[in-house]
């Protein structure tokens, strides 16, 4: 385990740049990568993995990377760069009667995180936050005063009724938070569970703006952003990596894990699989141009048909005109086949998810310790109830000057 943030950070740096053939394109976009063709016996050990193993594998990156066959060192060197200290302590969770309509495993997430950040008092305030589940889950479990902020009214308003109903000293307020001129609660502590991209990346920011004492942020969801290679938050991230930035396809392939999936839903989810290859090879053949065509969200009417079916919608989607004589089988009998190929070279580009999702969750340590904040970097919990179980729990070094905050004498709306 590497202890100092900065160089854990440049450990990735380097690993990850000399590494780019592996993890800078998706097996599913290029049928036949060019790893593939540079390491002819380590995509052959792949190909030649029976679904058993892969299910294994899916579930155990770390098993693949001690399984891979001589000659790949680097996989080995991945073992300790990934390794954090567990922040975990007791779970706080809501009783399930106090938590309507909150799914089982966000309840529990919900719990082990305000476990994790224990000790927690004074005022907090909780960023997008939903029904404000995670606020009445603290306030619960601490001494605090919660104020929650979130854009959609609905959920507000059902918080608030939540925590009127049990007494609870939450108050959630609807506001749009990538509004940047918005007045700031007056909080000395901020705490995120699961904010996507550039809403936790305005979270880090503004806490350092307002110089808040305390915060508290497990990210997700890295590649929702509206630039596609956001800059470094980190100075010495921006001076000195050696890697380019990974743009957004590639930020994605961290969130790209389903260890919570039912078996139902990875059932549905490899005949979509399946169905997009087989479409990528007919719409290839089609165009006569070998590019992959980027598809929208399946609707639940086209799930629920055939292939040819899918194949009309899809073509519809793109532009495309089809020809009545389309022998569907034989592109659904290619996408069988790439499917079996893409999901096995996908265990190699996988490998890659955590190391990627620490590279840039660094960065975000590394700003907050330019700024003055002491910085603990770690899992809240197992990655079985979550694979998005890191935690940033970042102090504000009291030695450090202490900034006036702007708008705290206001209240969101």
């Amino acid at each position: 385990m590497i202890n100092d943030t900065w160089q854990h950070w440049q450990a990735l740096d380097r690993w990850l740049g000399g590494l780019a053939d592996f993890w800078a394109v998706s097996p599913f976009i290029t049928p036949t990568p060019a790893w593939s063709r540079h390491e002819p016996s380590l995509d052959a050990w792949l190909l030649a993995l029976s679904d058993e193993e892969c299910v294994h594998f899916e579930q155990s990156p770390d098993a693949l990377a001690d399984a891979l066959p001589a000659g790949q060192d680097w996989a080995r060197q991945r073992r300790e760069l990934v390794a954090l200290p567990s922040l975990a302590m007791d779970n706080r969770a809501l009783p399930e009667k106090h938590a309507p309509g909150m799914p089982g495993r966000k309840r529990e997430q919900a719990g082990w995180f305000a476990g994790a950040v224990q000790p927690m008092a004074g005022s907090v305030m909780d960023w997008c936050c939903g029904t404000g589940h995670l606020a009445r889950t603290l306030a619960a479990a601490s001494p605090v005063s919660v104020t929650g902020l979130e854009w959609q009214r609905r959920l507000v308003q059902r918080g608030n009724a939540m925590a009127q109903e049990r007494g609870e000293p939450v108050s959630l307020w609807a506001q749009d938070v990538l509004d940047t001129t918005f007045p700031w609660p007056p909080v000395e502590q901020a705490v995120a569970l699961h904010a996507c991209g550039d809403l936790h990346r305005t979270l880090l920011s503004g806490a350092v703006e307002q110089t808040l004492d305390r915060l508290c942020l497990s990210p997700c969801c890295y590649h929702l952003t509206q630039a596609d290679s956001p800059s470094w938050l980190s100075r010495r991230a921006r001076d000195h990596g050696q890697s380019p930035r990974p743009d957004r396809h590639q930020r994605r392939l961290a969130v790209q894990e389903a260890v919570t999936a039912s078996a139902g839903e990875r059932r549905r989810n490899d005949r979509a699989r399946l169905w997009r290859l087989g479409f990528d090879s007919l719409q290839r053949h089609v165009r006569g141009r070998d590019e992959y065509l980027p598809l929208p969200s399946m609707p639940r009417s086209v799930q629920k048909g055939d292939f040819a079916g899918f194949c009309a919608w899809a073509a519809g989607r793109k532009g495309l005109s089809l020809a009545d004589d389309v022998d569907y089988a034989v592109w659904l009998a290619s996408g069988e086949r790439r499917h079996h190929a893409t999901r096995r070279r996908e265990l190699l580009w996988h490998l890659f998810r955590r190391p990627i999702e620490l590279w840039l969750v660094l960065d975000y340590a590394l700003f907050l310790e330019e700024q003055g904040y002491r910085v603990r970097l770690g899992t809240f919990c197992d990655r079985t109830l979550t694979p998005r179980n890191l935690l940033l729990d970042a102090v504000r070094d009291r030695r450090t000057p202490h900034a006036p905050r702007s708008h705290h004498e206001n209240t969101p709306g």
